[in-house]
C-alpha cells in the first residue's frame, strides 16, 4: 500500500506540476507588471482597512484565516525537509516560488471575491465557485470540491497533528496519543462554532504565534549577523549548482524547494481563495492584494527565519540521492521539526525544544482550523440545502484524521499531504490560467479608480464580467480617497 501511495505522489508531483506552477507565477507576474512589487505599500494599507459585516469577515480576519492555513508545519518541518532533501539551495527556490506565486495568489483570491455568493447568511467562495460561474464547467467544479474535501479533511490534518505530537513528545515526553486527543478535543470546540469563531480565533492567535516565532529567530540571526552573507551565498550557490558540496542535489533543490514552497505558502493551490471570498470589501482587488502579501509573510519572513536558524547552526542532514548523506550533522535524527528544535537548542539549551514545540502547536493547530473552514466551504458548494448530517460527517472525518495523524508515522503523513496539495494545485492553476481575464479586468479597473482619487467600488456589469451575482446586488456610491 505504501508503494502505491508513493507512486501516486511521484505522478502528481512530476516535473510537469513544478513547471506549471513556476510558469503560471512568471506569466501572472509579467501580465500584472509585477504587482507584488508595485503594490507592496497598497497591500500594507489595505491589510488593516475595512470591517466585518453580518455576512463577511474583515480584511484582516480573512488575511488571518489565510495565514492560519499558510503558516503551519511547512514553516518549521517543511523547511527542514526541503534542506534535507535538496540542500541549502532548496531555500532559494522556496523564495522564488513565493515571489512569483504572490501574483498567482492575487489572481486566485481576486477570482474568489468576484464570484463569491451568500450561503446560509455568510459569504462563501473559492475555486469550485469560480470554476462553475466563471468557466461554466460544472463537473470540473465538482471534481475540485470533492478533491478539496478529501485533501483538507482527510489527507492534510495528519501532517499538522503529527508534527505537533512529535515535537511535544521530543520537548516534554508527552505520549503522542495524549497530545493527539487534546488537540482533537480543542479543535472540536472551535469548528462547531462556525466561520465567525474560526475568524476570531485566527485573528488573535495568528499575530501572536508569528510574532513570537519571528522574534526568537531575529534574536538568533542577530547573534549571527556576521554570518548572514555567507549563508545567503551558500543558498544561492547551491541553488544554481555552483556550490561543489551540493552539486549532486541540484535537481532535488528545485523540486523540493518548489514542492515545500507551495505546501507552505499555498500560492496557486486554491486554498486561500476560500478565506479571501469571506471578506467584506468594496472591490475584489483589495482582498486579492491582501492575500498576495500573505505569501510574503509565510515564506519570505517565517520560512526564511527557520532556514537561517538551521543553516547558522549546522543542525541538519542532506540526503544523497545515491544513498547515504552528503551532510550528516545530526546522525539518526529524522528530518522534520527536530532540526529546528536542535537549532534553537544550540543557543537556548533549556528553551529550544519547548519553544519550537509550542510554536508548532500554534502554527499547526490554526492550520487545521483553516483546513476545516475550506472543507466546509466546499461541502456547502456541493450540498446547497445544507444537510446537517453531511456537516456532522465532515466534522467527524477531520477530527478522526487529526487524531489518527498524530499517532502514525511522519513519512506516511507527509506523502498523503503532498498528494492532496498536488491534486488541488493541478486543478486550480489550470483553472486560474483559463479564467485570468476577469481578474485582470478587475485589476485594471482598480488602478483606474485609484488614479482618479476614488475608493474603488466594483461593478461587474460595466466590466463585462458575468455571473458575479453578489456584486450586482450591493453597488454603492464611490468616495474620494487620499492616495
Amino acid at each position: 500500500m505504501e508503494n502505491i501511495i508513493s507512486s501516486i505522489n511521484d505522478i502528481v508531483w512530476s516535473n510537469a506540476l513544478i513547471i506549471l506552477c513556476l510558469g503560471a507565477g512568471i506569466y501572472f507576474s509579467v501580465v500584472t507588471r509585477f504587482l507584488q512589487v508595485r503594490y507592496l505599500r497598497e497591500m500594507l494599507r489595505l491589510l488593516f482597512n475595512g470591517e466585518s459585516s453580518n455576512k463577511g469577515v474583515s480584511s484582516f480576519q480573512a488575511f488571518s484565516i489565510a495565514i492560519a492555513g499558510r503558516v503551519g508545519t511547512g514553516n518549521i518541518a517543511g523547511v527542514a525537509t526541503a534542506i534535507a532533501m535538496g540542500g541549502p539551495g532548496a531555500v532559494f527556490w522556496m523564495w522564488m516560488i513565493a515571489f512569483l506565486g504572490s501574483s498567482s495568489a492575487f489572481i486566485e483570491a481576486t477570482l474568489g471575491q468576484i464570484y463569491k455568493q451568500v450561503k446560509h447568511g455568510e459569504y462563501r467562495g473559492g475555486p469550485a465557485y469560480y470554476i462553475e460561474k466563471g468557466l461554466g464547467i460544472k463537473w470540473y467544479a465538482v471534481v475540485f470540491a470533492v478533491a478539496t474535501i478529501v485533501s483538507m479533511a482527510l489527507f492534510l490534518p495528519g501532517v499538522q497533528s503529527n508534527s505537533i505530537a512529535t515535537s511535544v513528545n521530543t520537548a516534554f515526553d508527552v505520549p503522542v496519543a495524549v497530545t493527539g486527543g487534546a488537540i482533537t478535543a480543542l479543535l472540536a470546540l472551535i469548528i462547531f462554532g462556525g466561520v465567525k469563531r474560526i475568524g476570531k480565533v485566527a485573528e488573535i492567535a495568528v499575530p501572536f504565534m508569528a510574532g513570537a516565532y519571528i522574534l526568537m529567530t531575529l534574536v538568533i540571526i542577530g547573534m549571527n549577523i556576521s554570518e548572514v552573507p555567507a549563508v545567503i551565498s551558500l543558498i544561492v550557490k547551491s541553488a544554481f549548482d555552483i556550490e561543489p558540496a551540493f552539486a549532486g542535489v541540484f535537481g532535488m533543490a528545485i523540486s523540493w524547494g518548489v514542492k515545500r514552497g507551495i505546501y507552505s505558502n499555498e500560492a496557486g493551490q486554491g486554498t486561500a481563495p476560500h478565506a479571501a471570498a469571506a471578506a467584506e470589501v468594496s472591490h475584489p482587488v483589495k482582498q486579492g492584494l491582501v492575500q498576495a502579501f500573505s505569501v510574503y509573510v509565510d515564506t519570505l519572513f517565517v520560512c526564511t527565519a527557520t532556514a537561517f536558524m538551521i543553516l547558522f547552526t549546522g543542525q541538519y542532514n542532506v540526503v544523497n540521492p545515491d544513498g547515504g548523506f552528503i551532510v550528516e550533522n545530526l546522525p539518526g535524527v529524522a528530518y522534520g521539526p527536530e532540526y529546528t528544535q536542535q537549532a534553537v537548542n544550540t543557543y537556548f539549551p533549556s528553551l529550544g525544544s519547548g519553544f519550537v514545540a509550542i510554536s508548532l502547536l500554534l502554527f499547526a493547530f490554526t492550520t487545521i482550523m483553516a483546513y476545516y473552514y475550506i472543507a466546509e466551504t466546499n461541502l456547502s458548494y456541493l450540498d446547497a440545502k445544507g444537510n446537517k448530517w453531511t456537516l456532522w460527517a465532515l466534522r467527524g472525518l477531520i477530527l478522526f484524521a487529526t487524531f489518527y495523524g498524530s499517532v502514525k508515522t511522519a513519512e506516511s503523513a507527509w506523502v498523503l499531504g503532498d498528494i492532496g496539495v498536488g491534486i488541488m494545485a493541478w486543478l486550480n492553476v489550470v483553472a486560474i490560467i483559463l479564467l485570468r481575464k476577469p481578474a485582470l479586468r478587475a485589476l485594471k479597473d482598480y488602478q483606474a479608480q485609484r488614479n482618479a482619487g476614488k475608493d474603488p467600488v466594483f461593478n461587474p456589469v460595466s466590466l463585462g464580467i458575468k455571473n458575479a451575482d453578489e456584486w450586482q446586488e450591493q453597488e454603492a456610491p464611490q468616495k474620494e480617497v487620499v492616495a
